[in-house]
């Protein structure tokens, strides 16, 4: 039997790629949705540097979840960040339910603010 770090991580992993998948499909298959890429080469970026192991991720067409819920989908008191593509920019927001601490409008992924939010998510407990 695994014990519970070993189905969180596998939970977290699993989240991984399916949402890479997900992103994938849109950007090979469907047209408009190449201003999608920069997500795809975040997740890529954060699977590179290990933090696939301290978050789940999830999607929408053009919104990336970013949370520290081992179970699909988010309670009104479970923290998250919402990165939303624009055409040339991303609005990240830290939230939890109709409650937002903080919101940027980005120019890239790479913004130390989104760097900052996603330390701070780090910091939460993992539920």
């Amino acid at each position: 039997m695994q014990n519970r770090t070993e189905v969180i991580l596998s939970k977290f992993t699993d989240s991984w790629v399916e949402t890479e998948r997900f992103f994938d499909d849109l950007i090979n298959n469907y047209s408009g949705f190449q201003r999608l890429m920069p997500f795809r080469i975040f997740i890529g970026e954060l699977k590179q540097k290990g933090e696939d192991r301290f978050f789940r991720l999830g999607n929408s067409m053009d919104r990336l979840l970013i949370s520290r819920s081992v179970n699909h989908g988010l309670r009104l008191d479970q923290k998250y960040i919402m990165i939303e593509a624009y055409d040339k920019k991303f609005e990240a927001t830290l939230r939890d339910g109709e409650k937002t601490y903080r919101q940027y409008m980005l120019e890239d992924l790479n913004d130390n603010r989104l760097t900052n939010l996603l330390r701070t998510l780090k910091d939460t407990l993992v539920d």
